[in-house]
């Protein structure tokens, strides 16, 4: 398994690969405009390749101040072969490169599988209130 930069050719199996694993999402999370938007700012998309199939993706962004991993996906049938924490260590790895110093991430209150697997890589619970708002 390689874990490398997203390129053009990746854009189909990305979009499947996101849909597969967040189902439930909401409309403003669709794929195909999700990675437009990203490559318009930077490049932070990371996939993981086993044998030209990709197994698990990684989107992350810096905007100076903070990291933040905003979608780790893996394969179901793939789950538990370390693709994630790979993913997740490579990514932190170019974060730092750009000068970050801390890396944020949110899950859903309910996903305490994906909690437990961050806490293995070192993330902590921190004591906040999230709040968002569309800007339509």
């Amino acid at each position: 398994m390689i874990v490398r930069k997203y390129e053009t050719a990746d854009r189909d199996t990305l979009i499947a690969l996101w849909q597969q694993v967040f189902p439930d999402d909401p409309p403003h999370n669709e794929p195909a405009a999700i990675i437009d938007a990203k490559l318009e700012v930077d490049d932070l998309i990371f996939v993981a390749d086993i044998d030209g199939e990709i197994t698990g993706a990684c989107m992350a962004g810096y905007d100076g101040h903070r990291g933040w991993l905003y979608a780790v996906a893996v394969k179901p049938d793939h789950r538990r072969d370390k693709i994630g924490q790979q993913l997740v260590k490579t990514t932190l790895n170019a974060l730092k490169k750009r000068g970050c110093i801390k890396v944020n991430l949110q899950i859903r209150s309910t996903n305490t599988e994906v909690a437990a697997f961050y806490r293995s890589l070192g993330f902590e619970i921190e004591d906040r209130l999230s709040m968002g708002r569309f800007v339509h």
